[in-house]
């Protein structure tokens, strides 16, 4: 597959980086008030992350750090009642298992990133899960592809997962990027193994991150048009990949500047109905809508470092529409301006 590798210096020199607008609804004063969708630490859990929709309901990894459980996936229909689905494996290696970003792909599976390093068992180590499904009820999990450096997000187009790898283990300059796997590459009995970086064929664009924090890919989501849009953490760029018609990359190159709408940093990411991207700023404790078509920012819900005990965003680390209502995975992390404590929830926005 054609790579692209651009570094971040390239912004300056790309034009119309910046989508047709910039709103700042907290300048506007038109902020929506979030409010208490789960109190976690009630009820067993900690560290909320992924989701994804699927069959009418929203999917939810709980990443389970502070707690010192396995990760877990549940999940809640439009009653919004928790239920789980599966415990997931730990690493036969480190004894844990970190789940991050999940996504069902076209085979009716749910796949799991679990990023080793992220619970800091070191570079190399991170896994892609299978949760294999049938009738809405998951029947086993499976290694499908080992050797990741720091798996994130996740999303799908068509046969292929592609997956956001947040660190190339490179310092000057900082690197991350993008691998792809096809769907009938993953194999239980002979996993995928593959070597962080360029030079391994299953990376298919990278890009180089130079602001204040040093964290590359992390939310990745695929448009209507199989576009794959990935955050730039550090850079709070959004980055486009398109495509020739048999998929390989035709140009991966920066798409918007989120920075002059007042985002601080860009982690999960998600494509709704409606044609837009929601992505969560976990540095600036904020909910961020980008409207694919123009790539205008609009900030939709930001408040003050706190502990989210009354819905309030506390450290937001991805969020997902459905219908009228934004669910936000509070991580409740001390990184940034945020300080984790006993809290653990996970908000919902009415618009």
């Amino acid at each position: 597959m054609k790579k692209w590798v651009i570094g971040s210096l390239a912004l300056a020199m790309v034009a119309g980086l910046v989508g047709c607008s910039e709103k700042n609804m907290a300048a506007e004063g038109g902020l929506k008030t979030p409010r208490l969708l789960f109190d976690l630490s009630k009820l067993g859990y900690t560290n909320p992350d992924g989701m994804c929709l699927y069959h009418g309901h929203v999917y939810i990894n709980m990443n389970n750090l502070a707690s010192g459980k396995p990760s877990k996936i549940l999940r809640f229909a439009r009653d919004e009642k928790l239920e789980e689905v599966i415990t997931l494996p730990p690493h036969p290696e480190t004894g844990i298992v970190c789940a991050l970003g999940i996504v069902f792909a076209s085979d009716g599976n749910l796949y799991v990133c679990d990023n080793q390093n992220f619970a800091d068992k070191g570079l190399g180590l991170s896994r892609i899960l299978r949760v294999v499904m049938k009738d809405g009820k998951a029947e086993r999990v499976e290694v499908v592809a080992k050797g990741l450096n720091e798996a994130n997000g996740i999303t799908t187009f068509g046969d292929t997962l592609y997956i956001a790898d947040t660190n190339f283990g490179t310092k000057d300059p900082f690197t991350s990027g993008v691998c792809a796997f096809k769907l009938s590459e993953l194999s239980a009995e002979d996993p995928v193994v593959v070597k962080a970086g360029m030079d391994d064929p299953h990376y298919i664009g990278s890009f180089t991150t130079t602001g204040e924090w040093l964290i590359g890919a992390n939310g990745i989501s695929a448009d209507s048009d199989g576009n794959v849009i990935v955050c730039n953490f550090g850079d709070v760029v959004l980055w486009k990949m398109t495509f020739n018609e048999d998929r390989t990359v035709k140009a991966f190159k920066p798409w918007v500047d989120c920075k002059p709408a007042g985002v601080e940093s860009l982690d999960g990411l998600q494509f709704d109905s409606k044609g837009a991207f929601w992505t969560a700023d976990f540095i600036g404790n904020a909910i961020v809508r980008i409207e694919a078509c123009c790539g205008e920012v609009e900030i939709v819900a930001k408040n003050p470092p706190g502990d989210g005990s009354n819905g309030q965003l506390h450290a937001p680390s991805e969020c997902i529409r459905r219908g009228n209502k934004v669910y936000v995975s509070n991580i409740s992390l001390t990184f940034g301006p945020h300080t984790a404590n006993p809290t653990h929830t996970m908000s919902v926005i009415d618009l």
